[in-house]
């Protein structure tokens, strides 16, 4: 199954190979046995690439849910022993400053230099879906503090304000705050609409009955900056990250809207390496194992 697997997400026998660390016969032998048990092609095979049959694409996810349980077997074997180990898969957005995520990631695989930390940079929204769908074990989300991501557990870590970000040279840059019906008069760089990031900001210009234009959709903070800077439009983001950019002229917002850092985990049982960072963030057990958001 692993080689199946492996062959399926590189699309080669050969860099298959490499990655399983075995010699390409052995495992074109493996496949082809596997396939005479199941008495059909899992890969279609030419010179040129190599494809999943219907029956491959059929077995795929079956295979991965069986290799992730047997690993799941070997992290709970491990912990009954004191051993923590196995795949820890976080998300988090790009604008995480709730919690130094580096600093804490460095600590934890410091202690337990068995679990395979791995980190996928998202939106909120798609976060929100791998962790449901148990592809990823948690994830860290800037969300509308009215919003409460469903049938996932999950904690609020951190509240706070957008501020305006504008170019040093723009006509703003001089003043000490504005509102919500000045900023409208300008072109806006934001986040794809549909996304929780760019919800926070609709949904203040909304409550102030004011309308603005979004001229530059794009999906990172530092695509942002560089069209900001540039003075092709201004943007909102969380006060407690513009620090971090340069250049950039920061201005508060009278009627600003509020964002909230989420912490989400999986509402399936948890694996030893998601408690035990879970414990890390200060997340008790009797806490990480509370019913799902939306059906207390």
């Amino acid at each position: 199954m692993r080689y199946v697997v492996a062959v399926a997400e590189t699309g080669n026998f050969t860099r298959a190979a490499e990655q399983c660390l075995v010699v390409q016969s052995a495992l074109s032998h493996q496949i082809a046995r596997l396939e005479r048990e199941l008495g059909t092609k899992l890969f279609d095979r030419t010179s040129r690439r190599v494809r999943l049959t219907p029956a491959g694409e059929a077995f795929l996810p079956a295979a991965r849910q069986a290799l992730d349980a047997a690993e799941r077997a070997l992290a709970e074997v491990a912990a009954a022993s004191g051993e923590i180990r196995g795949p820890l898969a976080i998300g988090a957005i790009s604008t995480v400053t709730a919690v130094d995520l580096p600093a804490v990631l460095e600590r934890f695989h410091a202690r337990h230099r068995k679990v395979r930390i791995s980190l996928r940079s998202g939106a909120s929204l798609e976060l929100v879906e791998r962790v449901r769908q148990g592809t990823l074990d948690v994830a860290f989300l800037g969300i509308p503090v009215n919003a409460r991501p469903k049938g996932v557990r999950g904690r609020e870590l951190a509240r706070g304000d957008l501020v305006a970000v504008v170019a040093l040279g723009h006509p703003l840059a001089d003043e000490d705050d504005v509102d919500l019906l000045r900023l409208s008069a300008e072109p806006f760089v934001d986040f794809p609409a549909g996304t929780a990031a760019r919800a926070q900001s609709d949904e203040a210009f909304v409550a102030a009955g004011v309308r603005r234009e979004v001229a530059f959709e794009v999906t990172t903070v530092n695509f942002m900056a560089g069209l900001i800077r540039q003075g092709l439009g201004i943007g909102m983001l969380p006060a407690a990250f513009v620090p971090e950019l340069r250049d950039l002229s920061i201005l508060q917002v009278r009627d600003a809207p509020a964002r909230m850092e989420y912490l989400i985990w999986s509402r399936f049982p948890l694996s030893p390496a998601t408690a035990a960072f879970l414990s890390a963030l200060g997340i008790s057990a009797a806490e990480s194992s509370k019913p799902p958001n939306g059906d207390e």
